[in-house]
């Protein structure tokens, strides 16, 4: 671990799992669970994992589909 981002990534798995299901996620988000549901589905939603049969979403790909949307809502 040399670098920054490893360090802050090393802290963060100390205090928690950085992995939210979908319920989690989407009450992070603000968005309902069938919403975050339905977008994962269509393929718009953010990016998700498998872990065996559970879906999991880690908060930074959270943020950064957040991101995204926000910077295509603005070019509209």
């Amino acid at each position: 671990m040399d670098t920054d981002d490893d360090i802050s990534r090393a802290s963060r798995a100390k205090r928690g799992s950085p992995f939210l299901n979908t319920d989690q996620a989407a009450a992070y988000l603000k968005l309902s669970s069938r919403l975050l549901k339905r977008l994962r589905r269509a393929g718009k939603g953010p990016v998700f994992r498998r872990h065996s049969r559970f879906v999991q979403y880690h908060i930074d790909d959270l943020d950064a589909w957040s991101g995204e949307q926000a910077a295509r809502e603005i070019g509209r």
